[in-house]
């Protein structure tokens, strides 16, 4: 039998066990909360950085890197300030490292002597990245080139080094705006073609000439080695922003179009959101004029849980498809079917000034943040900085507006496109000529704007 002392020992040992076992219980499970809620998004900027030269710098494109950083693609002029290795003024390719709170790691320049534009930036299944753009340069990192101007596509390494480039067009100007990778582990690039200028070239055997712009859209190989090559437009007019490979393969090329005649079945006014449905092997399946009697600029698209599609841009009419118009140019977001492009929805955004969305992502969340430019300090905006802010809101899968957030100082500041850095976070990339208010600093004529919210 144990002694009334040893029962007392053990009795004070497991007591004490017990109060450590709670108080670590309490510290690490916040009491009756074991599993605390994550950090919300809040829409409060975190952090704003300006990066260029005493010139022009301006950003298009913003990706997150596997080391939790941010690359940033876009085009300068300058040759001093934030742009090193470059000692002339023509436009450059222009990318910038940063870490995860803005400060800069690294910059290259990529071009040759000419101007070269960049227009978009994706990671890549093989490791890096890959840039579009366009360039009038037979030099430097370009090579040759046809015409005026010529799509211009970069592979490039993590370091942003050139792993390969290949150059596609004919004597005119033809510019690469949208690069994505394809399932099948190649490339889809689409912009704008100089059809006139070609002959009707770059159809692939095609015998067709329509006018003065076409969209033009090329698939490539994992190399950058073109497969096939279409262009579809009227006899005006016709430039493609974006391009989405739908679920069957096939691709939605979107853009605006100002023709009413060849591709174009049901043009509604001067330019018009139009969509172009192709199969994956470049045949044309359908087209969808979206729009009123006024002009409408489409520039994003994305893929909807539902397996539809919304296409953002901004609008100015005010009848037809379009309701609703709050002033000179508002934001116009619609929402179409993907098997026939039939109009789903359709909703604006702004105020009694011009208002206008670039670029449109999906979130975990399932809804969907949007950015562009605004003027307005009214309708769904509460205040203006200035000449034009840049603008970021996010909507739901119907079209409610859950939050918006403009950005700038008094000059001219506009956001070409937004990604989600994390769950609970948002980076935009655009160009800004302020050095008050939200912007720090200016170094130049037009630096990189780059903006973090949380």
């Amino acid at each position: 039998m144990p002694t009334n002392k040893a029962c007392n020992k053990v009795g004070f040992l497991l007591s004490l066990l017990t109060l450590m076992v709670v108080s670590c219980n309490k510290d690490t499970n916040n009491g009756d909360n074991p599993d605390p809620d994550p950090i919300e998004f809040q829409g409060e900027i975190d952090w704003v950085k300006t990066y260029g030269g005493s010139n022009e710098d301006e950003a298009v494109g913003v990706i997150k890197t596997p080391d939790e950083g941010l690359l940033i693609l876009g085009t300068t002029k300058s040759t001093d300030g934030d742009v090193t290795g470059k000692t002339t003024n023509d436009q450059d390719f222009w990318l910038l490292k940063l870490d995860s709170e803005g400060n800069k790691i690294w910059d290259k320049t990529l071009g040759g002597s000419d101007d070269d534009v960049a227009t978009s930036i994706i990671s890549t299944s093989q490791g890096g990245y890959l840039l579009s753009g366009y360039s009038r340069s037979n030099d430097g990192d370009v090579g040759t080139t046809a015409g005026f101007f010529d799509y211009w596509i970069v592979k490039i390494d993590e370091n942003g080094n050139k792993q390969w480039g290949n150059t596609f067009g004919f004597p005119g100007t033809d510019q690469a705006l949208k690069i994505i990778e394809t399932r099948e582990g190649g490339y889809f690039v689409t912009g704008y073609f100089d059809v006139t200028a070609s002959g009707g070239q770059g159809n692939d055997g095609r015998n067709s000439l329509h006018g003065v712009g076409e969209y033009w859209g090329i698939k490539l190989d994992a190399n950058g080695n073109y497969i096939w090559r279409r262009y579809f437009g009227g006899s005006n007019n016709d430039r493609s922003y974006d391009v989405v490979q739908t679920l069957d393969s096939g691709f939605l090329l979107v853009g605006s179009s100002e023709s009413d005649d060849f591709d174009i079945t049901d043009d509604k006014g001067s330019y018009d959101f139009w969509v172009v449905k192709v199969s994956k092997e470049g045949n044309k399946l359908w087209t969808k004029s979206y729009g009123g009697s006024e002009i409408e600029n489409g520039r994003g698209i994305v893929l909807t849980s539902d397996g539809n599609y919304l296409f953002v841009g901004d609008t100015r009419s005010e009848n037809q498809d379009v309701t609703n118009l709050h002033g000179n140019a508002d934001a116009w977001v619609i929402k179409f079917n993907g098997n026939n492009g039939n109009l789903i929805w359709q909703k604006t955004f702004g105020g009694s000034e011009f208002d206008s969305a670039s670029d449109i992502q999906k979130l975990t969340t399932g809804e969907y943040v949007i950015c562009g430019n605004s003027r307005s300090s009214n309708g769904d905006l509460d205040n203006n900085k200035g000449q034009n802010d840049a603008w970021v809101y996010i909507i739901d899968d119907t079209g409610n507006l859950k939050f918006q957030k403009n950005i700038g100082g008094a000059a001219l500041d506009f956001a070409s496109q937004v990604i989600e850095f994390s769950d609970n976070e948002l980076v935009l990339v655009g160009n800004t000529e302020s050095n008050d208010q939200d912007i720090p600093q200016n170094k130049g004529i037009k630096d990189f704007l780059i903006v973090k919210l949380k």
